[in-house]
């Protein structure tokens, strides 16, 4: 069971091609040249568990990939 900051979130993100294209408050937006546009809350601390699991599971991606770097 993973936890993360949204800072390592978003590490692992770019790694997987999402790049920042704007910041609207706290919240970031995330663009990939062929999936869809993410929208990411930028807070501090832990993210809660089904926000980080939804949001992986929106770029196509799942909590083993991010465990495995």
């Amino acid at each position: 069971m993973a936890t993360a900051t949204i800072k390592e979130l978003l590490r692992f993100l770019r790694r997987h091609g999402y790049e920042e294209k704007r910041q609207t408050g706290s919240h970031l937006i995330l663009t990939h040249p062929t999936r869809r546009m993410h929208v990411v809350p930028f807070h501090r601390g832990d993210i809660p568990r089904g926000l980080f699991l939804q949001i992986l599971k929106d770029a196509g991606l799942t909590e083993k990939d991010f465990l495995e770097g």
